[in-house]
């Protein structure tokens, strides 16, 4: 599979933007080093490429982007969470994706950009017989988005669910939890819930918490910032495997 095609710069970013016909669907993939899902996702993607390529290179354009490094674009897209993939035509974005759920993605892509039909209608006795399809099931709204909180909830080692960002939180207690991280040299995640209104409710009842923000260590729930200080006051080394040795 050929490679999605890497914007490094804000130079090239908008020169690749600027050089797309005004018909050419483009598939923008946020990643992380940090997120392991995102390696999952980039096979996907890189999958679909080939597909695309195949029928029409011209339709779609596919480039990836290191959410982190180049934020200047993260920042124009509300890049909240990785990875998270935003598809755009001629300026004017279509649709954005949080998360791993790659059978949602392809549907999302083949939505903007349906793809000709594969089967060809078949003779029979010199007369068209009409190719069938089978239309698959919907999936459920409710395990299609704790599939999602399940990706996001172990998208990095650890994951803080929180109000805001990091460098601009929403509310005191979000931001005494990114002290404590930060405070500790802690690499972690985190997620803005206050982008995402299916998130913010889904993961109060898939966490069994009510409240923000949370603390996902290892794929499972610590709790929120009364939780977190009990923790580090038992034990001053809670997080430490997970700090960058400064």
């Amino acid at each position: 599979m050929a490679p999605l095609k890497e914007i490094t710069t804000l130079d090239e970013w908008h020169n690749h933007v600027g050089s797309l016909p005004s018909a050419t669907l483009l598939i923008v993939f946020f990643h992380a080093p940090w997120a392991s899902p995102c390696a999952q996702m980039r096979t996907v993607l890189e999958a679909l490429q080939d597909d695309y390529s195949k029928e029409d290179a011209s339709a779609t354009s596919w480039v990836a982007i290191n959410a982190e490094e180049l934020s200047d674009v993260s920042e124009i897209y509300d890049v909240v969470a990785v990875p998270y993939i935003v598809l755009q035509r001629n300026d004017k974005v279509l649709e954005s994706i949080s998360g791993s759920n790659a059978a949602y993605v392809r549907a999302a892509i083949e939505k903007h950009c349906p793809k000709p039909a594969a089967a060809p209608a078949a003779t029979t006795n010199g007369e068209t017989v009409p190719a069938t399809t089978t239309k698959e099931p919907s999936p459920d709204p409710e395990e299609e988005l704790n599939n999602r909180l399940k990706g996001l909830v172990t998208a990095a080692p650890v994951m803080l669910f929180m109000k805001g960002t990091p460098s601009a939180p929403q509310c005191g207690f979000s931001r005494q939890m990114v002290n404590i991280l930060r405070e500790r040299s802690v690499k972690y995640g985190f997620f803005n819930i206050l982008a995402d209104d299916d998130v913010r409710q889904g993961l109060k009842k898939f966490a069994e918490w009510p409240t923000y923000p949370q603390l996902w260590v290892a794929g499972e729930l610590v709790g929120g910032l009364d939780i977190v200080k009990e923790e580090l006051a038992n034990d001053p080394d809670f997080l430490k495997k997970y700090s960058v040795p400064s």
